[in-house]
């Protein structure tokens, strides 16, 4: 695991994700910004870490983004999904 950035919620992207990140990661903003108000997510950040080379974006309420080497989204798991591969 190499641990990347943060960043606050709506601000630009880290120059480490690609370019084409930019649309996932617009698209999960603009579905909080529906259900939270501006002052909230006003203090919220993205964690980016990167596991096995591929980016994973986290936001503060638990949405996780997990990016292709190309920067389109591979998945988005919303807050209070089971891991599937959590066998515990």
């Amino acid at each position: 695991m190499q641990l990347g950035t943060r960043w606050a919620f709506g601000a630009a992207l880290p120059a480490a994700l690609p370019a084409d990140a930019e649309v996932p990661v617009r698209e999960v903003e603009a579905a909080r910004q529906l259900s939270f108000a501006a002052a909230e997510l006003a203090h919220w950040r993205w964690t980016l870490t990167y596991l096995e080379g591929r980016p994973h974006l986290e936001l503060e309420d638990g949405t996780l983004l997990v990016l292709n080497p190309d920067g389109s989204a591979a998945s988005v798991t919303e807050p209070g999904t089971p891991d599937a591969d959590d066998d515990w």
